[in-house]
């Protein structure tokens, strides 16, 4: 690949995809150098980085992950050119059968009957690939390698099929680059919100129970402050709440469709002889509330919102914490509107989206999703749908990028990708346009003409789910979460058993005007007492002895290490609840 123009740095994602997919075969070629009886599966590059699948006895340890990555930086340095060539099918096979390679005759198999099967030769090492690659192995740094993990993974994600060894790694084009990555790894590592939910005791995950979180008392007042939060902000856009069933009938999935699509991942059950379906969604429920009643254009739009528990079936080894779970409450709404009505109701979600996530310190990208192959409804509904998405998007002045053919089957959506603090992304808002679920489920208004007429639908959720939200900012704000947020927003600290009695008054007070508090009693040191609140992140601790007893006044430290000086109990109140009020991040 010829080095001209700027388009070959990591700016460009082709380019970035390339590189990274080039070292995916580097690492194939090292394996095979070192463990020719090791066989060979799938190597894609990834959003970050790039892994490789291998049919290996047992899983590798890191010194033999270490070794690998000495072997591909031997075969960076010898600069070995990238040939690709073509063959027949029937070549094909054989030619992977000789090398007994028997997933990639597999995949030879598998390939459609007009197929191009390619591969790409460097030096001795040959592998079944349709690119595209670097035109050299020289073009990859090799001290900016790092090999990273090494997990399970079933053949082609099935798992009645063979479990391989997935080794994932990710390279730079500067050393620098990499030791700049791999800090901010380390730093992911210490803010895993799995870690931090068990020293913060905000939730557990227990093997009674897998992918079904237990929240514990501290994760219940983070849970519940988030969720009055959202209501607040949901009351002021103009959204009603409801509740709708958790188990309802087949007949009802049959209709909405998920049944003949989704029936896998439902958890179903038998109640009186007729099939039922825990909810994956909430949306059926949503649209039976809406047909409960007749409906004038006079009351759309109808903004209608619900924290529904959903359940959905995932696969074990795809289970990550509050990340991917088995139940979740999803903060949903439905908007019934006209066509005429849709882009002042999308502007008007984008600016809830606005306010909430910079509520957290939390930036965005926009991507507009468009029409899958695989969709239901008129293509002129469709290209009105999309086009309406964009503009209202840019009459907020919103930057946005196009996600070709990636709509759901019933309509064209915004996903918003947020930026935590280390720089990584999270989807969690959509806006999902739906033309098809009002046309199954016969929903109707009365239009101004006294006609009736077919509204159309707005799906969207702003946190994702209130599991997997908490989790994201349990990792933003390392678990220091803003003064607003925190289970237990101040510490009472006596200096002293004497002034213990002073301290349970002072939290008392503080309690009686609305803040969680707690006094820590134990006859220890007090600086072991703020080195432990610290570390439990509690926004403030009150250091109380003699002196304030006798002045009645409080010392507040905040878990940054600012002392803040000895004040009287209403200045602290004060200023502890304009930080909570405003929603401060500090």
């Amino acid at each position: 690949m010829p080095e001209e123009n700027n388009q070959y740095t990591f700016e460009n994602e082709q380019y970035r995809k390339t590189y990274w997919h080039t070292c995916s075969h580097v690492l194939a070629q090292a394996m095979k150098r070192l463990h020719p009886e090791v066989k060979l599966a799938i190597g894609p590059s990834i959003d970050n980085g790039f892994y490789y699948d291998f049919d290996t006895p047992e899983p590798f340890t890191e010194g033999q992950l270490a070794e690998l990555e000495a072997e591909m930086r031997k075969i960076c340095k010898e600069k070995l050119k990238l040939e690709r060539f073509e063959l027949p099918r029937a070549e094909a096979v054989k030619f992977m059968e000789e090398r007994e390679e028997p997933y990639k005759v597999e995949l030879i198999n598998d390939l459609p009957e007009d197929a191009v099967i390619s591969f790409y030769k460097q030096g001795e090492f040959t592998d079944l690939c349709a690119g595209p690659h670097l035109d050299s192995t020289g073009r990859i740094k090799g001290n900016a390698i790092k090999l990273t993990a090494c997990n399970a993974a079933y053949w082609r994600g099935d798992s009645s099929r063979q479990t391989l060894q997935r080794i994932y790694g990710v390279a730079f084009p500067k050393k620098d680059e990499l030791d700049e990555y791999l800090a901010k790894i380390e730093e992911a590592k210490k803010r895993d919100h799995r870690k931090l939910g068990k020293e913060l005791g905000l939730f557990m995950l227990r093997d009674e129970g897998p992918g079904f979180p237990f929240f514990l008392p501290k994760g219940m007042v983070l849970r519940n402050t988030l969720i009055d939060y959202w209501r607040q902000v949901h009351k002021r856009y103009g959204y009603v709440e409801i509740s709708t069933p958790m188990m309802l009938n087949r007949q009802l999935w049959e209709r909405s469709g998920h049944w003949g699509h989704y029936k896998n991942n439902m958890y179903t059950t038998v109640i009186d002889e007729t099939d039922f379906a825990i909810k994956p969604m909430n949306c059926p429920g949503g649209m039976l509330v809406y047909a409960s009643e007749p409906h004038s254009y006079r009351d759309l739009p109808l903004r209608v919102g619900e924290l529904g528990l959903v359940h959905r079936h995932e696969l074990s080894g795809a289970l990550h914490g509050l990340f991917r779970v088995r139940c979740f409450t999803q903060d949903d709404a439905h908007i019934f509107m006209t066509w005429d009505q849709m882009k002042d109701e999308i502007k008007n979600v984008v600016k809830l989206f606005d306010e909430v996530y910079s509520v957290f310190g939390l930036s965005y990208q926009i991507e507009v999703s468009t029409m899958p192959e695989d969709h239901m409804g008129d293509e002129k509904d469709w290209d009105f749908a999309t086009e309406t998405l964009k503009a209202a998007i840019e009459e907020l002045g919103k930057d946005y990028v196009i996600n070709e053919g990636d709509g759901a089957f019933y309509g064209p959506k915004l996903d918003f990708h947020l930026a935590d603090s280390l720089g990584r992304t999270w989807q969690c808002g959509t806006i999902q346009l739906d033309m098809q679920l009002p046309e199954r489920f016969e929903l109707e208004y009365t239009g101004e003409d006294g006609q009736k007429h077919r509204p159309v639908m707005i799906h969207r959720v702003v946190l994702g789910s209130i599991e997997r939200f908490i989790g994201v900012i349990t990792e933003h704000f390392a678990g220091a979460f803003p003064a607003w947020l925190a289970p237990v927003q101040v510490k009472v600290l006596p200096v002293t058993d004497r002034a213990e009695e002073y301290a349970k008054e002072v939290a008392a007070k503080l309690d009686a005007q609305g803040f969680r508090c707690e006094v820590d009693g134990r006859s220890e040191k007090i600086g072991k007492k703020i080195r432990e609140a610290t570390l439990e992140k509690v926004p403030y601790m009150l250091v109380v002895g003699d002196r304030d007893m006798e002045n009645g006044t409080v010392s507040p430290r905040h878990r940054s290490g600012e002392d803040l000086g000895a004040m009287g109990l209403d200045q602290f109140a004060a200023l502890l609840g304009e930080e909570v009020t405003s929603r401060a991040i500090k």
